[in-house]
């Protein structure tokens, strides 16, 4: 068979043994039993009473502190030395916690990715198939009838809520701070905050300039959220909503004052390609020269780590089976090519901003002279 140069180097990258391959396809296929064993591990508490024990714990001790069987205590944690989160001392019979489980237990990102997958996309992930070939999110049926999450995020039981929440604050406050000297280094006085979700960015906003005025643009119960969750918080009378569909292309963006600034934060992601243009074209029309569209995402292709961009890209089949069908987390060429299509032009990139993010800033193309 003949190989193309591109394709030798490709092939030259897989360094994995026979052996080593076949490894790691098992683990692939007990994958759903890995997850959920060690989810479990952590919620009965023995990965902690693992790591507080100071000569580890035998299989008695676990189930009796654990208030289960010994035989729930010996499978999970037979389970788990297969996986890694567990050592045992031969001699002693004695369970200690591994690198692997201690990072469980502790890593931030690790937890939110647990309760996101559990809460929101485990049993939807029954339906990746139909939402593949249907192109929309077939496994959201199991929480109610709407065409998209979003219609119907105000509506989803209450620890669902949680952990669709922990998951969306966690990836994105992080990022706040440096993402407030970016926006506010051109010292706008009008923020159009596309997608605001319950209004933290907008709070962060008026908090960092006494004079910003910020307007909401989302869906009606968005901003019914939106407005008894900053109710009461400094400088909320400085932010208003704008109800809007915005998957209805025939809907322009407000025109009621100028905006010197437009933000989207983790908000394209939510959306196909085509809406992306549509999103951002409506942008365009109430932009001037002076104006700026910041697009804050974790685009998957400029994280510095391996891990973040499997994560982010393993987050892309979350909107396939659950958000909306069609929107994933893109790569920065797609979206600076769906960014000129909808007729702006990116003017810079910032990145490592929080965990993974990067900006987009974009500006409007000058009108060339002949």
């Amino acid at each position: 068979m003949y190989l193309t140069p591109q394709l030798k180097e490709a092939y030259s990258k897989d360094h994995l043994t026979a052996r080593e391959a076949q490894a790691k396809a098992e683990w692939i296929a007990w994958g759903p039993v890995v997850f959920q064993v060690t989810r479990l591990m952590k919620k009965f508490g023995i990965f902690e009473m693992l790591r507080n024990s100071d000569n580890g714990m035998t299989v008695n001790e676990v189930a009796k502190e654990a208030n289960i069987s010994d035989y729930a205590a010996k499978v999970m944690l037979e389970a788990s030395l297969c996986i890694g989160t567990v050592l045992i001392d031969t001699e002693t019979n004695h369970y200690l916690l591994s690198k692997t489980g201690w990072c469980f237990i502790t890593d931030p990102a690790t937890n939110v990715n647990t309760e996101f997958n559990h809460d929101v996309n485990y049993e939807g992930w029954f339906h990746l198939e139909e939402s593949l070939k249907e192109g929309r999110p077939a496994g959201l049926e199991h929480f109610g009838p709407w065409p998209t999450l979003y219609e119907g995020l105000s509506q989803l039981p209450p620890q669902v809520q949680k952990s669709w929440f922990g998951f969306d604050h966690f990836y994105s406050d992080g990022s706040f701070q440096q993402a407030l000297e970016i926006v506010f280094a051109n010292k706008p006085k009008t923020l159009l905050d596309v997608g605001g979700n319950t209004g933290r960015w907008a709070l962060q906003c008026v908090g960092y300039d006494k004079d910003m005025q910020v307007t909401i643009v989302d869906l009606p119960q968005q901003l019914e959220m939106m407005r008894k969750a900053t109710a009461g918080q400094t400088g909320a009378d400085r932010i208003d909503g704008y109800a809007l569909n915005l998957l209805d292309a025939t809907k322009p963006f407000p025109t009621d004052k100028h905006y010197d600034a437009i933000w989207m934060s983790q908000f394209l992601d939510c959306f196909g390609e085509d809406e992306i243009v549509s999103i951002v074209s409506r942008a365009s029309k109430i932009m001037d020269g002076n104006s700026r569209l910041y697009i804050m995402e974790t685009l998957w292709d400029r994280q510095r780590f391996e891990t973040a961009a499997f994560c982010l890209t393993m987050t892309s089949l979350y909107f396939t089976a659950m958000a909306n069908g069609n929107s994933k987390m893109y790569h920065s060429d797609d979206l600076r090519r769906l960014v000129e299509k909808a007729g702006l032009q990116v003017e810079t990139i910032h990145d490592g901003l929080g965990i993974g993010h990067s900006i987009m800033v974009c500006k409007t193309v000058p009108n060339l002279e002949i």
